[in-house]
Protein backbone atom coordinates (compact mmCIF):
# COMPACT_ATOMS: atom_id res chain seq x y z
CA UNK A 1 0.00 0.00 0.00
CA UNK A 2 1.43 3.37 -1.06
CA UNK A 3 2.38 5.88 1.66
CA UNK A 4 0.92 9.35 1.07
CA UNK A 5 2.63 12.27 2.84
CA UNK A 6 0.55 15.15 4.21
CA UNK A 7 1.99 18.62 4.80
CA UNK A 8 -0.19 21.11 6.67
CA UNK A 9 -0.29 24.76 5.57
CA UNK A 10 -2.83 26.13 8.08
CA UNK A 11 -0.44 28.70 9.60
CA UNK A 12 0.58 29.88 6.14
CA UNK A 13 -3.06 30.12 5.04
CA UNK A 14 -3.87 32.22 8.11
CA UNK A 15 -0.95 34.53 7.36
CA UNK A 16 -1.98 34.84 3.68
CA UNK A 17 -5.38 36.18 4.78
CA UNK A 18 -3.59 38.57 7.15
CA UNK A 19 -5.68 37.06 9.93
CA UNK A 20 -4.13 37.78 13.31
CA UNK A 21 -3.69 35.09 15.98
CA UNK A 22 -1.84 35.52 19.26
CA UNK A 23 1.34 33.60 20.04
CA UNK A 24 -0.59 31.20 22.28
CA UNK A 25 -3.19 30.60 19.56
CA UNK A 26 -0.58 29.90 16.88
CA UNK A 27 1.26 27.53 19.20
CA UNK A 28 -2.04 25.81 20.03
CA UNK A 29 -2.75 25.25 16.32
CA UNK A 30 0.74 23.82 15.73
CA UNK A 31 0.62 21.51 18.75
CA UNK A 32 -2.75 20.10 17.74
CA UNK A 33 -1.43 19.38 14.23
CA UNK A 34 1.64 17.75 15.74
CA UNK A 35 -0.56 15.49 17.89
CA UNK A 36 -2.52 14.62 14.75
CA UNK A 37 0.77 13.21 13.35
CA UNK A 38 0.99 15.40 10.28
CA UNK A 39 4.12 14.62 8.29
CA UNK A 40 4.99 18.32 8.15
CA UNK A 41 3.80 21.73 9.30
CA UNK A 42 4.67 24.75 7.17
CA UNK A 43 5.44 28.16 8.63
CA UNK A 44 4.91 31.51 6.86
CA UNK A 45 7.85 33.24 5.21
CA UNK A 46 9.62 35.17 7.94
CA UNK A 47 10.16 38.90 7.57
CA UNK A 48 12.31 41.24 9.64
CA UNK A 49 9.95 41.01 12.57
CA UNK A 50 11.54 39.98 15.87
CA UNK A 51 8.21 38.99 17.39
CA UNK A 52 7.35 36.61 14.50
CA UNK A 53 10.85 35.15 14.60
CA UNK A 54 10.49 34.31 18.30
CA UNK A 55 6.99 32.88 17.83
CA UNK A 56 7.89 30.57 14.97
CA UNK A 57 11.22 29.53 16.51
CA UNK A 58 9.32 28.52 19.65
CA UNK A 59 6.81 26.55 17.55
CA UNK A 60 9.63 24.79 15.68
CA UNK A 61 11.31 23.79 18.93
CA UNK A 62 8.07 22.55 20.52
CA UNK A 63 7.01 20.07 17.81
CA UNK A 64 7.87 16.45 18.60
CA UNK A 65 6.70 14.34 15.65
CA UNK A 66 6.46 16.68 12.71
CA UNK A 67 8.88 18.13 10.17
CA UNK A 68 8.92 21.93 10.38
CA UNK A 69 9.08 23.58 6.96
CA UNK A 70 9.96 27.23 6.40
CA UNK A 71 10.61 29.26 3.27
CA UNK A 72 14.08 30.71 2.76
CA UNK A 73 12.56 33.70 0.97
CA UNK A 74 14.63 35.44 -1.67
CA UNK A 75 17.00 37.66 0.34
CA UNK A 76 19.95 36.91 2.59
CA UNK A 77 18.06 38.38 5.55
CA UNK A 78 15.06 36.08 4.98
CA UNK A 79 17.38 33.10 4.49
CA UNK A 80 19.15 33.75 7.80
CA UNK A 81 15.83 34.21 9.61
CA UNK A 82 14.65 30.85 8.27
CA UNK A 83 17.83 29.12 9.45
CA UNK A 84 17.57 30.72 12.87
CA UNK A 85 13.91 29.65 13.13
CA UNK A 86 14.60 25.92 12.60
CA UNK A 87 18.07 25.58 14.14
CA UNK A 88 16.70 23.76 17.22
CA UNK A 89 13.83 21.94 15.53
CA UNK A 90 13.63 18.17 15.94
CA UNK A 91 13.06 17.73 12.18
CA UNK A 92 13.19 20.52 9.62
CA UNK A 93 13.04 21.36 5.91
CA UNK A 94 13.95 24.51 3.97
CA UNK A 95 11.64 25.54 1.17
CA UNK A 96 12.44 27.47 -2.01
CA UNK A 97 9.12 28.93 -3.19
CA UNK A 98 9.03 30.57 -6.64
CA UNK A 99 6.57 31.02 -9.52
CA UNK A 100 7.03 29.19 -12.82
CA UNK A 101 4.40 30.93 -14.96
CA UNK A 102 5.51 33.77 -17.23
CA UNK A 103 2.88 36.10 -15.76
CA UNK A 104 4.06 35.73 -12.16
CA UNK A 105 7.78 35.51 -12.95
CA UNK A 106 7.71 38.81 -14.79
CA UNK A 107 5.17 40.62 -12.60
CA UNK A 108 6.56 39.71 -9.16
CA UNK A 109 10.24 39.11 -9.93
CA UNK A 110 10.81 40.84 -13.29
CA UNK A 111 12.60 37.72 -14.52
CA UNK A 112 12.50 35.79 -17.77
CA UNK A 113 12.62 31.98 -17.84
CA UNK A 114 16.44 31.58 -18.02
CA UNK A 115 16.97 33.98 -15.12
CA UNK A 116 14.34 32.17 -13.05
CA UNK A 117 16.07 28.83 -13.65
CA UNK A 118 19.30 30.38 -12.42
CA UNK A 119 17.54 31.78 -9.35
CA UNK A 120 16.05 28.35 -8.54
CA UNK A 121 19.47 26.74 -8.88
CA UNK A 122 21.19 29.30 -6.63
CA UNK A 123 18.56 29.22 -3.86
CA UNK A 124 18.12 25.44 -3.83
CA UNK A 125 21.88 24.88 -3.74
CA UNK A 126 22.28 27.40 -0.92
CA UNK A 127 19.46 25.72 1.02
CA UNK A 128 20.85 22.20 0.45
CA UNK A 129 24.21 23.33 1.82
CA UNK A 130 22.46 24.43 5.02
CA UNK A 131 19.92 21.58 5.37
CA UNK A 132 19.70 17.93 4.36
CA UNK A 133 16.01 18.34 3.49
CA UNK A 134 15.07 20.89 0.82
CA UNK A 135 11.77 21.37 -1.00
CA UNK A 136 11.16 23.31 -4.21
CA UNK A 137 7.62 24.72 -4.43
CA UNK A 138 6.54 25.68 -7.96
CA UNK A 139 3.77 28.28 -7.90
CA UNK A 140 1.14 28.82 -10.60
CA UNK A 141 2.05 25.66 -12.56
CA UNK A 142 -1.17 25.48 -14.57
CA UNK A 143 -0.41 28.78 -16.31
CA UNK A 144 3.17 27.73 -17.05
CA UNK A 145 4.69 26.02 -20.08
CA UNK A 146 4.98 22.31 -19.23
CA UNK A 147 8.50 22.06 -20.67
CA UNK A 148 9.61 24.93 -18.45
CA UNK A 149 8.02 23.25 -15.42
CA UNK A 150 10.10 20.15 -16.22
CA UNK A 151 13.24 22.30 -16.51
CA UNK A 152 12.52 23.85 -13.10
CA UNK A 153 12.06 20.42 -11.51
CA UNK A 154 15.25 19.14 -13.11
CA UNK A 155 17.37 22.10 -11.99
CA UNK A 156 15.94 21.94 -8.46
CA UNK A 157 16.75 18.22 -8.19
CA UNK A 158 20.25 18.73 -9.58
CA UNK A 159 20.95 21.22 -6.80
CA UNK A 160 19.62 19.12 -3.94
CA UNK A 161 15.81 19.33 -3.73
CA UNK A 162 14.39 16.19 -2.13
CA UNK A 163 10.75 17.26 -2.56
CA UNK A 164 8.87 19.01 -5.37
CA UNK A 165 5.47 20.65 -4.90
CA UNK A 166 3.19 21.78 -7.73
CA UNK A 167 0.68 24.51 -6.84
CA UNK A 168 -2.47 25.79 -8.53
CA UNK A 169 -2.18 29.52 -7.91
CA UNK A 170 -5.51 30.50 -9.45
CA UNK A 171 -7.57 27.64 -7.98
CA UNK A 172 -9.15 26.99 -11.37
CA UNK A 173 -7.55 23.69 -12.44
CA UNK A 174 -9.78 20.69 -13.08
CA UNK A 175 -8.98 17.18 -11.76
CA UNK A 176 -8.12 16.07 -15.30
CA UNK A 177 -5.49 18.83 -15.48
CA UNK A 178 -3.85 17.50 -12.32
CA UNK A 179 -3.80 14.04 -13.82
CA UNK A 180 -2.15 15.26 -17.03
CA UNK A 181 0.39 17.36 -15.12
CA UNK A 182 1.47 14.55 -12.78
CA UNK A 183 1.76 12.07 -15.63
CA UNK A 184 3.86 14.58 -17.58
CA UNK A 185 6.40 15.33 -14.82
CA UNK A 186 6.51 12.04 -12.93
CA UNK A 187 8.98 10.34 -15.30
CA UNK A 188 11.62 13.04 -14.71
CA UNK A 189 10.85 13.62 -11.00
CA UNK A 190 12.73 11.25 -8.72
CA UNK A 191 11.93 13.36 -5.65
CA UNK A 192 8.79 13.18 -3.53
CA UNK A 193 6.07 14.86 -5.55
CA UNK A 194 3.37 16.89 -3.76
CA UNK A 195 0.34 18.78 -5.05
CA UNK A 196 -1.26 21.82 -3.42
CA UNK A 197 -4.90 21.90 -4.54
CA UNK A 198 -7.31 24.78 -4.00
CA UNK A 199 -11.02 24.55 -3.37
CA UNK A 200 -12.26 27.58 -5.34
CA UNK A 201 -14.32 25.25 -7.53
CA UNK A 202 -15.10 22.81 -4.68
CA UNK A 203 -12.91 20.18 -6.32
CA UNK A 204 -9.80 20.19 -4.11
CA UNK A 205 -10.56 16.69 -2.81
CA UNK A 206 -11.27 15.25 -6.26
CA UNK A 207 -8.12 16.88 -7.65
CA UNK A 208 -5.99 15.43 -4.86
CA UNK A 209 -7.40 11.94 -5.42
CA UNK A 210 -6.75 12.10 -9.16
CA UNK A 211 -3.20 13.41 -8.55
CA UNK A 212 -2.48 10.52 -6.17
CA UNK A 213 -3.77 8.00 -8.69
CA UNK A 214 -1.54 9.59 -11.33
CA UNK A 215 1.55 9.23 -9.16
CA UNK A 216 1.73 12.06 -6.60
CA UNK A 217 3.37 11.15 -3.29
CA UNK A 218 1.84 13.82 -1.10
CA UNK A 219 -0.71 16.59 -0.64
CA UNK A 220 -0.89 19.94 1.15
CA UNK A 221 -3.89 20.42 3.44
CA UNK A 222 -5.22 23.17 5.68
CA UNK A 223 -7.81 23.71 8.41
CA UNK A 224 -8.35 27.28 7.14
CA UNK A 225 -8.77 29.01 3.81
CA UNK A 226 -9.55 27.82 0.30
CA UNK A 227 -7.30 24.77 0.28
CA UNK A 228 -7.84 21.02 0.55
CA UNK A 229 -9.38 20.49 3.99
CA UNK A 230 -7.35 18.28 6.34
CA UNK A 231 -10.56 16.77 7.71
CA UNK A 232 -11.83 16.04 4.20
CA UNK A 233 -8.62 14.33 3.14
CA UNK A 234 -8.61 12.23 6.30
CA UNK A 235 -12.19 11.16 5.51
CA UNK A 236 -11.21 10.28 1.93
CA UNK A 237 -8.41 8.03 3.20
CA UNK A 238 -10.74 6.47 5.77
CA UNK A 239 -13.37 5.59 3.19
CA UNK A 240 -11.27 4.93 0.08
CA UNK A 241 -7.82 3.75 1.23
CA UNK A 242 -8.28 0.30 -0.30
CA UNK A 243 -9.69 1.70 -3.56
CA UNK A 244 -6.75 4.10 -3.74
CA UNK A 245 -4.33 1.51 -2.36
CA UNK A 246 -2.75 4.14 -0.13
CA UNK A 247 -2.52 5.24 3.49
CA UNK A 248 -1.16 8.15 5.48
CA UNK A 249 0.27 8.72 8.96
CA UNK A 250 -2.53 11.05 10.11
CA UNK A 251 -4.49 9.90 13.15
CA UNK A 252 -7.63 9.34 11.08
CA UNK A 253 -9.86 8.55 14.07
CA UNK A 254 -9.16 11.89 15.74
CA UNK A 255 -8.74 14.03 12.62
CA UNK A 256 -12.23 15.54 12.60
CA UNK A 257 -12.15 16.37 16.33
CA UNK A 258 -8.71 17.95 16.09
CA UNK A 259 -9.53 20.04 13.02
CA UNK A 260 -12.78 21.20 14.67
CA UNK A 261 -10.74 22.30 17.70
CA UNK A 262 -8.41 24.30 15.42
CA UNK A 263 -11.40 25.80 13.62
CA UNK A 264 -12.83 26.82 17.02
CA UNK A 265 -9.62 28.71 17.82
CA UNK A 266 -9.96 30.65 14.56
CA UNK A 267 -13.74 31.12 14.88
CA UNK A 268 -13.48 32.36 18.48
CA UNK A 269 -10.85 34.85 17.37
CA UNK A 270 -13.14 36.08 14.60
CA UNK A 271 -16.04 36.44 17.06
CA UNK A 272 -13.90 38.43 19.50
CA UNK A 273 -12.72 40.74 16.72
CA UNK A 274 -16.28 41.22 15.43
CA UNK A 275 -17.65 41.91 18.93
CA UNK A 276 -14.95 44.51 19.51
CA UNK A 277 -15.75 46.14 16.18
CA UNK A 278 -19.47 46.23 16.96
CA UNK A 279 -18.62 47.81 20.31
CA UNK A 280 -16.52 50.40 18.50
CA UNK A 281 -13.27 49.01 19.93
CA UNK A 282 -10.27 48.17 17.74
CA UNK A 283 -7.41 46.34 19.43
CA UNK A 284 -3.79 46.98 18.51
CA UNK A 285 -3.48 43.34 17.37
CA UNK A 286 -5.97 43.88 14.51
CA UNK A 287 -4.52 42.80 11.17
CA UNK A 288 -4.48 44.81 7.96
CA UNK A 289 -7.23 42.56 6.59
CA UNK A 290 -9.41 43.28 9.63
CA UNK A 291 -8.77 47.01 9.35
CA UNK A 292 -9.63 46.86 5.64
CA UNK A 293 -12.88 45.04 6.45
CA UNK A 294 -13.77 47.59 9.12
CA UNK A 295 -13.10 50.49 6.76
CA UNK A 296 -15.56 48.93 4.31
CA UNK A 297 -18.11 48.42 7.12
CA UNK A 298 -17.80 52.12 7.91
CA UNK A 299 -18.80 52.81 4.31
CA UNK A 300 -15.49 53.80 2.71
CA UNK A 301 -14.13 52.45 -0.55
CA UNK A 302 -10.39 53.08 -0.66
CA UNK A 303 -7.50 51.60 -2.61
CA UNK A 304 -5.14 48.90 -1.34
CA UNK A 305 -2.34 51.45 -1.07
CA UNK A 306 -4.57 53.71 1.03
CA UNK A 307 -5.44 50.73 3.25
CA UNK A 308 -1.71 50.24 3.75
CA UNK A 309 -1.26 53.91 4.68
CA UNK A 310 -4.19 53.78 7.11
CA UNK A 311 -2.81 50.58 8.68
CA UNK A 312 0.64 52.15 9.16
CA UNK A 313 -0.93 55.13 10.93
CA UNK A 314 -3.14 52.76 12.96
CA UNK A 315 -0.06 50.82 14.16
CA UNK A 316 1.72 54.06 15.00
CA UNK A 317 -1.24 55.24 17.06
CA UNK A 318 -1.80 51.91 18.84
CA UNK A 319 1.88 51.79 19.78
CA UNK A 320 0.97 54.58 22.20
CA UNK A 321 -2.46 53.28 23.25
CA UNK A 322 -3.67 49.67 23.23
CA UNK A 323 -7.07 50.29 21.64
CA UNK A 324 -8.77 52.94 19.54
CA UNK A 325 -12.43 53.40 18.65
CA UNK A 326 -14.09 53.58 15.25
CA UNK A 327 -14.30 57.38 15.40
CA UNK A 328 -10.51 57.54 15.70
CA UNK A 329 -10.17 55.12 12.78
CA UNK A 330 -12.40 57.38 10.70
CA UNK A 331 -10.14 60.31 11.58
CA UNK A 332 -7.16 58.28 10.31
CA UNK A 333 -9.01 57.48 7.08
CA UNK A 334 -9.96 61.13 6.59
CA UNK A 335 -6.44 62.43 7.19
CA UNK A 336 -4.46 59.62 5.54
CA UNK A 337 -6.46 58.01 2.73
CA UNK A 338 -7.78 59.34 -0.56
CA UNK A 339 -5.51 62.37 -0.60
CA UNK A 340 -5.87 64.23 -3.91
CA UNK A 341 -4.75 67.50 -5.50
CA UNK A 342 -6.95 70.40 -4.36
CA UNK A 343 -9.39 71.84 -6.89
CA UNK A 344 -10.92 74.32 -4.43
CA UNK A 345 -8.79 76.41 -2.06
CA UNK A 346 -10.14 78.42 0.87
CA UNK A 347 -9.28 82.12 0.44
CA UNK A 348 -11.19 83.62 3.38
CA UNK A 349 -14.39 83.41 5.33
CA UNK A 350 -16.50 85.67 7.55
CA UNK A 351 -19.16 84.11 9.75
CA UNK A 352 -21.58 86.03 11.98
CA UNK A 353 -23.97 84.52 14.49
CA UNK A 354 -25.73 85.36 17.69
CA UNK A 355 -28.88 84.67 19.69
CA UNK A 356 -30.74 87.63 18.18
CA UNK A 357 -29.56 87.47 14.55
CA UNK A 358 -29.60 84.65 11.98
CA UNK A 359 -26.24 83.03 11.31
CA UNK A 360 -24.65 84.21 8.05
CA UNK A 361 -21.51 83.10 6.23
CA UNK A 362 -19.49 84.83 3.51
CA UNK A 363 -16.94 82.44 1.98
CA UNK A 364 -14.49 82.92 -0.87
CA UNK A 365 -12.93 79.93 -2.64
CA UNK A 366 -10.39 79.82 -5.44
CA UNK A 367 -10.53 77.42 -8.39
CA UNK A 368 -8.15 77.47 -11.35
CA UNK A 369 -6.96 80.95 -10.38
CA UNK A 370 -10.49 82.40 -10.20
CA UNK A 371 -12.17 83.47 -6.98
CA UNK A 372 -15.80 82.68 -6.20
CA UNK A 373 -17.83 84.02 -3.29
CA UNK A 374 -20.92 82.57 -1.67
CA UNK A 375 -23.13 84.19 0.95
CA UNK A 376 -25.82 82.30 2.85
CA UNK A 377 -27.73 82.01 6.08
CA UNK A 378 -28.24 78.85 8.07
CA UNK A 379 -29.24 77.17 11.30
CA UNK A 380 -26.02 78.14 13.07
CA UNK A 381 -22.63 79.30 11.77
CA UNK A 382 -21.47 75.91 10.45
CA UNK A 383 -24.72 75.23 8.60
CA UNK A 384 -24.50 78.72 7.08
CA UNK A 385 -20.90 78.07 5.99
CA UNK A 386 -21.82 74.79 4.30
CA UNK A 387 -24.71 76.47 2.45
CA UNK A 388 -22.33 79.20 1.26
CA UNK A 389 -19.94 76.60 -0.15
CA UNK A 390 -22.83 74.81 -1.89
CA UNK A 391 -23.87 78.14 -3.41
CA UNK A 392 -20.37 78.46 -4.92
CA UNK A 393 -20.16 74.93 -6.33
CA UNK A 394 -23.82 74.83 -7.38
CA UNK A 395 -24.44 71.41 -5.88
CA UNK A 396 -25.77 69.91 -2.65
CA UNK A 397 -24.05 66.82 -1.23
CA UNK A 398 -25.60 64.76 1.55
CA UNK A 399 -23.83 65.29 4.86
CA UNK A 400 -23.54 61.74 6.16
CA UNK A 401 -21.60 62.48 9.35
CA UNK A 402 -20.08 65.46 11.12
CA UNK A 403 -17.73 65.34 14.11
CA UNK A 404 -15.84 67.99 16.04
CA UNK A 405 -13.35 67.45 18.83
CA UNK A 406 -10.43 69.23 20.48
CA UNK A 407 -6.91 68.12 19.56
CA UNK A 408 -5.18 70.13 22.27
CA UNK A 409 -6.26 71.43 25.68
CA UNK A 410 -6.78 74.91 27.04
CA UNK A 411 -8.47 78.09 25.83
CA UNK A 412 -6.37 78.13 22.66
CA UNK A 413 -7.17 74.50 21.85
CA UNK A 414 -6.83 73.33 18.26
CA UNK A 415 -10.07 71.90 16.92
CA UNK A 416 -10.39 69.02 14.46
CA UNK A 417 -13.41 68.30 12.31
CA UNK A 418 -14.30 65.13 10.39
CA UNK A 419 -16.86 65.47 7.58
CA UNK A 420 -18.37 62.65 5.54
CA UNK A 421 -20.06 63.67 2.29
CA UNK A 422 -22.03 61.17 0.23
CA UNK A 423 -21.96 61.38 -3.57
CA UNK A 424 -23.51 58.70 -5.81
CA UNK A 425 -23.77 56.38 -2.83
CA UNK A 426 -20.07 56.61 -1.96
CA UNK A 427 -18.62 58.24 1.16
CA UNK A 428 -15.84 60.81 0.99
CA UNK A 429 -14.15 61.76 4.28
CA UNK A 430 -12.66 65.18 4.91
CA UNK A 431 -10.47 66.40 7.74
CA UNK A 432 -9.86 69.98 8.86
CA UNK A 433 -7.82 71.46 11.70
CA UNK A 434 -7.88 75.02 13.01
CA UNK A 435 -7.86 77.02 16.25
CA UNK A 436 -11.26 78.26 15.03
CA UNK A 437 -13.75 75.37 15.14
CA UNK A 438 -15.85 76.90 12.34
CA UNK A 439 -12.71 77.19 10.23
CA UNK A 440 -11.90 73.52 10.95
CA UNK A 441 -15.36 72.50 9.70
CA UNK A 442 -15.03 74.59 6.55
CA UNK A 443 -11.61 73.08 5.79
CA UNK A 444 -12.96 69.56 6.38
CA UNK A 445 -15.85 70.16 4.00
CA UNK A 446 -13.50 71.47 1.29
CA UNK A 447 -11.16 68.51 1.84
CA UNK A 448 -14.03 66.06 1.23
CA UNK A 449 -15.34 68.16 -1.68
CA UNK A 450 -11.96 68.06 -3.45
CA UNK A 451 -12.00 64.24 -3.29
CA UNK A 452 -15.43 64.14 -4.92
CA UNK A 453 -14.42 66.59 -7.66
CA UNK A 454 -11.18 64.73 -8.34
CA UNK A 455 -12.96 61.39 -8.76
CA UNK A 456 -15.74 62.90 -10.90
CA UNK A 457 -13.14 64.33 -13.27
Amino acid sequence: MKRIYVSDITLKAICEQDFSLTFREKLGVAEKLDMLKMDAIELPTLKSDKECEIIYRTIAESLKNTVVKVSVGTTDAEFNLALNCIKNANKSCLQVILPVSTAQMEYFYHLKAPAMLEKIAVLVKKASQASADVEFVALDVFRADIDFVKDCIAIAQENGAKTITLCDGEGSAMPSEYENLIKAVRPICSSKLYVETKNNLSMAGASAVVAIKAGADGVKTSAFGSYLSTALFAEIIREKKFDLDCECAIDICNAKTTINAISDIILNKQIVVQNNIEAGIINSSASMSEISTLIKQLGYEISDSDVGSVYEEFKRLTAKKEVIDTKELEAIVASTAMQVPSTYHLVNYVVNSGNIIPATANITLEKDGQKFTGVSTGDGPIDAAFHAIEQIIGHHYELDDFQVHAVTKGRGAVGSSIIRLRADGKLYPGNGVSTDIVGACIRAYINALNKIVYEEN
